[in-house]
């Protein structure tokens, strides 16, 4: 049964928004963010302080693209107000890691006692600091800052050794909303 849908979406004090062929960009206190939303049929507009998605005679399908869409728009949001915050941390117990930034990568050396030095990315627009063995990764781009603390523990996994034994690696101990 198909019918006329829409979402409409709280802006908050503080958060510039402008919407542009599909085109959504964010600006807060903690900077911003753009990201084109190229979806045929949804209807984005912006009145006041609010954000109405809509679309005619929608589907199961085309509610479930509004619902996502609404989520990704309000991750963004939320992005520009304060930074999303992943926190990593380094466990060793057999040989001493060591992990640099360089540019755009993070080195680790010595994972394992491995002569070659595994290396991973840092995706654009994320912060990430190094204290000892604990890692922080901040952004305004909640999609970003996952991927980026994601690319550091899968650069740390172990094949083909015994987990309970070889226990060394960097792990995510919380994300925006979850603590480990």
């Amino acid at each position: 049964m198909k019918k006329d849908l829409s979402k409409i979406i709280e802006i908050p004090e503080g958060v510039e928004v402008s919407i542009d062929k599909g085109m959504i960009e964010i600006k807060g206190k903690e900077g911003e963010i753009k990201r084109n939303f190229n979806m045929r049929g949804v209807n984005l507009e912006k009145t006041d302080n609010k954000i109405k998605l809509s679309f005619k005679k929608a589907t199961k399908k085309e509610k479930k693209m509004i619902n996502t869409l609404s989520a990704h728009i309000k991750n963004m949001i939320q992005g520009v107000q304060d930074k999303f915050e992943y926190r990593l941390k380094i466990c060793n117990s057999h040989f001493p890691m060591n992990i640099e930034i360089k540019g755009k990568e993070v080195v680790i050396k010595n994972f394992l006692g491995e002569r070659v030095a595994r290396k991973t990315k840092i995706l654009d627009n994320v912060d990430v600091d190094i204290d000892k063995d604990k890692i922080t990764i901040k952004s305004v781009d909640c999609e970003a800052a996952g991927q980026t603390s994601a690319n550091l523990e899968k650069a740390t996994w172990i094949r083909l050794r015994d987990r309970r034994i070889f226990q060394d690696g960097i792990f995510i101990t919380s994300k925006p909303g979850r603590e480990f």
